[in-house]
């Protein structure tokens, strides 16, 4: 359940520091580190100075459900790491600790320039420019160089060295601001007490400093009591730059505080080795195979299923059983127990999963219709263990993953899809009902013509049918073997080219889609060029890789292609063809008849339709030399 607690007030920022000072108020260990620059943290200074808002601190009281190791402010006492907080920042922390360093820390700051390299300043507030209404607050705060000059070219401009030196330039150093006394005194003495320099002091003193005693920081704070989801909620909202605090990073602040380091057992490094991503990635030993880009969240996901998986068949007694879940309050909710004892397992799953899918020609990330439907074929294979490399389990494994792509089924909403197919899969292997998501998927030969992206599930699923049917490259007649799609550029083209078709008035909508594309070599597809097949197909044969008409023929019908129709350049006659050769492939992966609109769709309706590719990206893998080999060769 979502819950938030909270109470909006205002609290002077001078208290907020000093709580950071004594570790009362500190972060929590996931947050990034501190990175304004030079120039932000001068115009931060202005807008406090004028009692600019510089917008909202908000905090998490600590001692609730949400248990995130805590870390100090950076650039606090050391002593501040011994204390336990009494709330977290969760979104200010850069605001809080530029503050911090400006006015409170008596060394130097170690910041970046505007080129982001580093470096180190003196901050001061020039005190009669900050007084002038003509002179831009910002430009009235200056940094200088760690001893204190600063520079233009080799020579020395400006040098606030000694105290005395400051008093003599009224230059205010910034680390004073909430503690002026001793300061001031120095200033009224080196001056004699001159009846102009204690003006302006006091003029300093009641205009800008006053500012800062009194300024007033906005503060949520939020309650104990709030909930973990609703915790991940609000930094998915608040959080917007940097990297994206989702589940994963929370989950590994509340692991941290029972000293267990999620980030390294996921991503490796030091003295820990290779972490669980890498060991997943390199289970398919080809370079951007489809577990490279598995996520953090995908691999808790997984875990959540299974954890909550086998606490639903373990309950006992007449209460409802709980729910199988993968959803965010969940994931931040898995024991660390549990998690420890799981994630082994889903990390054999997610290898074996990956390898049956590239057994079934899936080489590439680019290839694999559906990221999201990885996390339940995982938990399945984790779950069915042993059983899951029986022949006939595979081929009932393999089922299901087509009916998904070729249904559409796992472009949204896919939280309650993961929960039903972990549950039915492993029952249906076990003799049981065919899962909903067989069910569910029905494919209509009318979306043929509406697949043109690349970004499409079903697009990817067709490209994939066809390597692993055994088609072969027009040019060298080679098979798609995991060898020859990475050394070759894999990918799908026009077989009636684009330039050919806007020649003949073809409309795009009926050339650009899967029923006129198919993978080819990037060499094959510079030299078809732009050309009719008639031609094209005669330049193939002149570079030899294939001696015979009669060859080619048998190489271009692995395809799913009538070579005769090729030849006559009959566009209209080798759709319709095609279109029939498609849909017999994806029959056969589903099991599962296509509609073609000649009876009723079967249960669960038109599912095939739900993911048209009329708004998404165009096609985007047409190469360059299919582009420029279109503007030499003629219609």
């Amino acid at each position: 359940m979502t819950r938030v607690s909270f109470d909006s007030t205002k609290k002077p920022l001078e208290e907020l520091l000093k709580q950071a000072r004594a570790g009362t108020l500190q972060l929590p260990d996931f947050q990034r580190s501190w990175v304004w620059r030079d120039d932000s943290l001068r115009a931060v200074l202005a807008s406090v100075s004028r009692s600019f808002p510089v917008g909202t601190l908000m905090t998490l009281q600590t001692g609730g459900d949400v248990n995130f190791k805590p870390r100090p402010i950076e650039g606090t006492p050391p002593n501040a790491a011994e204390i336990a907080p009494d709330a977290l920042v969760l979104d200010g922390q850069q605001r809080i600790t530029s503050l911090y360093q400006l006015t409170m820390r008596q060394e130097v700051v170690v910041t970046r320039d505007v080129k982001k390299q580093p470096i180190r300043r003196w901050y001061y507030i020039d005190m009669q420019a900050a007084l002038d209404p003509q002179v831009d607050r910002e430009a009235a705060i200056i940094g200088v160089r760690e001893d204190r000059t600063e520079l233009r070219g080799f020579e020395v401009v400006r040098d606030l060295s000694t105290q005395e030196h400051e008093f003599e330039q009224c230059m205010f150093p910034t680390n004073k601001i909430f503690d002026s006394d001793q300061w001031q005194m120095g200033f009224a003495n080196h001056w004699k007490f001159d009846q102009e320099k204690m003006k302006l002091w006091f003029a300093f003193a009641n205009e800008v400093l006053a500012a800062f005693k009194q300024y007033q920081m906005p503060v949520i704070a939020l309650d104990k009591s709030t909930s973990r989801e609703a915790v991940c909620l609000v930094f998915e909202k608040v959080n917007t730059g940097g990297e994206k605090l989702d589940a994963f990073e929370l989950l590994t602040a509340i692991y941290a505080a029972s000293e267990f380091d999620l980030r390294t057992d996921w991503r490796g490094g030091g003295e820990a080795g290779d972490g669980r991503a890498k060991r997943i990635a390199s289970g398919i030993p080809f370079p951007k195979n489809a577990l490279t880009q598995l996520q953090a969240t995908d691999f808790l996901q997984a875990v959540s299923l299974l954890h909550s998986l086998e606490r639903r068949r373990a309950h006992q007694g007449s209460s409802e059983p709980p729910a199988v879940t993968a959803k965010r309050d969940d994931l931040l909710r898995i024991p660390l127990d549990r998690y420890k004892e799981l994630a082994p397992r889903i990390e054999a799953g997610f290898v074996a999963a990956g390898r049956l899918l590239f057994s079934q020609h899936v080489y590439g990330v680019k290839d694999l219709p559906y990221q999201s439907q990885l996390v339940p074929f995982a938990v399945v294979f984790a779950d069915l263990a042993e059983e899951a490399d029986k022949h006939d389990v595979k081929q009932k494994l393999l089922r299901w993953w087509w009916c998904g792509v070729f249904g559409e089924l796992y472009g949204s909403a896919i939280e309650s899809r993961f929960a039903r197919d972990v549950q039915e899969v492993p029952a249906w292997v076990n003799g049981g009902e065919e899962p909903s998501t067989i069910r569910d998927a029905t494919f209509r030969s009318e979306r043929l013509d509406t697949m043109t992206s690349r970004l499409s599930a079903a697009y990817k699923g067709v490209h994939v049918l066809l390597m692993q049917a055994g088609a072969k490259d027009f040019r060298s007649g080679q098979a798609f073997s995991h060898m020859v799609y990475f050394g070759e550029s894999v990918d799908i083209h026009h077989v009636f080219p684009r330039a050919w078709c806007e020649a003949k008035k073809i409309k795009r909508t009926i050339y650009d889609n899967i029923i006129n594309k198919t993978p080819l070599f990037y060499k094959s597809n510079r030299t078809i060029g732009g050309s009719a097949p008639s031609i094209y197909l005669g330049r193939l044969l002149k570079e030899k890789a294939i001696e015979t008409i009669v060859e080619q023929d048998a190489v271009i019908s692995t395809h799913g292609i009538n070579p005769t129709l090729l030849r006559m350049d009959n566009f209209e006659a080798f759709c319709a063809e095609r279109r029939e050769a498609l849909l017999k492939l994806i029959e056969g992966a589903t099991g599962k008849a296509a509609y073609r609109g000649e009876a009723a769709p079967t249960e669960g309706g038109p599912v095939g339709l739900a993911e048209s590719d009329e708004d998404q990206e165009d096609e985007i893998v047409e190469d360059a030399g299919e582009l420029a080999a279109n503007e030499m060769e003629p219609a």
